[in-house]
């Protein structure tokens, strides 16, 4: 193997073009109460903007319930995989969402869109574990433009491959035959040349799994965000650490404990990145340009009464796309 080099897991991990942002969230919420909220004061936290992990969690913007209120994107993708918990989606394209369990949603964010992202805790009677990734991934010149969209992967629809205590979640790319699900139209995960590939694995103790050779040019990483190290090759990925790998083929194989990493891989887009937080460009003037798009008109405004809002909390999982059309898990 040409290459292996290791780097910790801050926060956010580190990543590689196409790859513009990706960051674990972990949160061991107590019990919620009747607003979906936390049943615990919250005394002691920045709220508005606590990102301490007191007693193990997080509010981050949220006032009441946890999580993300309105805020603008535009010129990248959002995937946001949650593993355990829920996200209550809401957007400026009219779409809302409830998913988590094993759900993952893709969005477009193209020409400019708002959304809101809130965890809410459905649990009275015990904890409220969230567990989620969000991977921000570049769009091309070509496409910064494009019309945003909003993509809904339900856990039961989603492939995976799985061989030898090994399985491997595919939420891009494919893997020993075993193919995703389309991304959207317009990313750059749907032209097949550009390899793009995002993977959960999760290993069992004292398993391997080889990873195929990716693409002449690939860039690929590794992160292993639970459990006991694993070897790749003949060298140690540590606990809590990622791992930029060539493209040849490699061999990982688990310890005496269980381990799940992420798998984050594609064909760099070689385009100059300009950024300002939310907004992602070709070039320093298109930021300012974007900025002032999104105060002339909101990236067609906020058609919901508050900036956090949350959905019933007996709606279960659904998703309601712009057009009204509206789809559940078995649909």
């Amino acid at each position: 193997m040409s290459e292996l080099r290791l780097f910790p897991l801050g926060f956010p991990w580190e990543t590689s073009d196409p790859f513009l942002f990706c960051v674990h969230h972990l949160d061991r919420y107590p019990k919620g109460n009747a607003n979906m909220g936390p049943e615990a004061t919250l005394a002691g936290r920045n709220i508005g903007n606590d990102f301490e992990g007191k007693d193990g969690w997080s509010m981050y913007h949220g006032q009441n319930v946890p999580g993300f209120p309105a805020h603008p994107h535009c010129g990248f993708e959002t995937v946001t995989i949650v593993t355990r918990g829920y996200c209550d989606h809401s957007d400026s394209l009219g779409a809302a969402a409830r998913f988590g369990e094993g759900d993952a949603q893709w969005i477009t964010t193209g020409s400019g869109l708002q959304h809101s992202e809130m965890f809410p805790l459905l649990k009275r009677d015990k904890e409220n574990t969230l567990e989620l990734f969000q991977i921000w991934l570049n769009l091309p010149r070509k496409s910064k433009f494009t019309d945003p969209h909003f993509s809904m992967y339900w856990k039961e629809q989603i492939p995976i491959w799985e061989s030898n205590g090994v399985s491997v979640v595919l939420i891009a790319g494919n893997l020993n035959g075993v193919q995703s699900l389309a991304p959207p139209p317009n990313s750059w995960a749907a032209e097949a040349e550009n390899d793009v590939h995002i993977g959960l694995i999760n290993m069992s103790a004292n398993s391997q799994f080889t990873l195929p050779k990716a693409h002449s040019g690939s860039l690929r990483r590794l992160y292993l965000f639970d459990g006991d190290q694993v070897k790749i090759g003949n060298k140690l990925l540590p606990s809590s650490s990622g791992a930029a790998i060539s493209e040849d083929a490699v061999t990982l194989q688990s310890g005496s404990g269980a381990a799940r990493l992420l798998w984050l891989q594609g064909k760099p887009i070689q385009e100059p990145v300009a950024r300002y937080g939310p907004f992602v460009m070709n070039e320093s003037e298109e930021i300012q340009k974007a900025i002032d798009q999104f105060r002339l008109t909101q990236f067609g405004g906020w058609p919901w009464r508050h900036q956090d809002p949350v959905h019933e909390s007996d709606s279960g999982r659904f998703a309601v796309f712009p057009d009204g059309r509206k789809i559940t898990p078995g649909n």
